[in-house]
């Protein structure tokens, strides 16, 4: 066996968390816009101030999905990095 060289087990262990990272943060950051845009409806907002929070949700959405792909993808290498 090489050494230094990643086992199959291990590069598939790596996509998956990947596609775990990718689905569980689009579908952070759809939630978050989710939000802003039943704001927008409840309170029965119009032009500009409807656009603004759909910016502002968008934004925050892409924020949130961005912080929740970065912090499983570290997680993982931690505990990779361990031995786990």
């Amino acid at each position: 066996m090489d050494m230094g060289r990643e086992s199959r087990w291990e590069k598939d262990a790596v996509t998956v968390e990947i596609g775990f990272a990718l689905v569980t943060a689009v579908a952070l950051g759809g939630a978050v816009f989710a939000v802003a845009l039943a704001v927008t409806r409840v309170f029965d907002f119009s032009g500009s101030v409807s656009r603004g929070v759909l910016v502002a949700g968008a934004l925050a959405g892409a924020v949130a999905g961005v912080w929740r792909l970065v912090r499983v993808l570290y997680r993982f290498d931690v505990e990779r990095r361990k031995g786990r």
